[in-house]
């Protein structure tokens, strides 16, 4: 794979650009908007994930040196300059669009600059962070297919999902972050307090799952596939709190991912 496609983890920034598509499929409207919108999403998300890369090289050199920074595959500058790139495209793209979206663009971009300066480093804050992107980026949908209050509901348990699991990663990357003094929440209260409160996030958001079926937003197709997803959230849990060395937790990151995936075509049937 190109260096350049690499390190945008275009996987990732296709997750969030499902985000603004299922605002389309659930709010039944179609239009050349959501894929802008989409493709934007797309966009300033790979440039979020390379100025992470840019600010993270010391950690990377410990955590993943086959990354193309540490790797010597891309000159550290070149990413930046790679990055802020993306970010004015995907703010051009969100204009194209409207005044608002440009501007949420706008936001989301510095917060993700801000993210992977400092906040990433502090305790839960930088989960947060990155779970409010993730939610927002339901929001960014709904500003296009004008179903505000739908997409701040699902844009909540993309938040809870997406909070489990960073806060999972963080534990799997201690070893990278104490190099850098981090202060991430496995770091100041622990590993396996991480993992017990990343199951608990899991554990509340497969509670709250059926709620989106019980108040007809969704028919009983999401009820059938979001138990998957549930299974797989408790699956995992269950699996960190086993064992929480590295290796195992990157596993479980892998299966909530797959986790959010499920739940994200739930999201979508259940509105057929």
């Amino acid at each position: 794979m190109n260096s350049y496609i690499e390190i945008i983890r275009p996987a990732n920034a296709v997750m969030a650009s499902i985000a603004v598509l299922l605002m389309a499929v659930v709010g039944h409207t179609y239009s050349m908007a959501i894929l802008v919108g989409a493709v934007s999403v797309f966009v300033a998300t790979g440039g979020g994930n390379v100025i992470n890369d840019y600010f993270d090289y010391e950690i990377d050199k410990v955590n993943k040196p086959y990354r193309p920074i540490p790797s010597g595959r891309i000159r550290r500058d070149h990413a930046l300059y790679y990055a802020l790139v993306l970010f004015l495209v995907a703010i051009i793209l969100g204009f194209m669009i409207s005044v608002a979206n440009g501007l949420t663009v706008i936001v989301c971009s510095l917060i993700m600059i801000v993210y992977a300066y400092d906040f990433k480093q502090r305790c839960l804050i930088g989960n947060i962070t990155v779970s409010l992107l993730t939610g927002l980026t339901f929001v960014y949908g709904g500003l296009i297919t004008d179903d505000y209050i739908l997409s701040i509901i699902l844009g909540f348990f993309a938040f809870l999902m997406t909070l489990s699991r960073e806060i999972v990663k963080d534990a799997e990357d201690v070893e990278g972050d104490l190099v850098e003094n981090a202060s991430t929440f496995p770091i100041v209260y622990g590993v396996d307090r991480a993992v017990l409160v990343a199951f608990i996030l899991n554990v509340i958001t497969c509670i709250l799952s059926p709620i989106l079926y019980v108040t007809g937003i969704f028919n009983v197709y999401y009820l059938v596939i979001v138990l998957f997803a549930d299974v797989i959230f408790i699956y995992s849990g269950l699996l960190a709190t086993k064992d929480m060395s590295s290796g195992n937790l990157h596993r479980v990151s892998k299966y909530m991912k797959i986790g959010m995936l499920i739940a994200f075509i739930a999201f979508a049937v259940g509105s057929i």
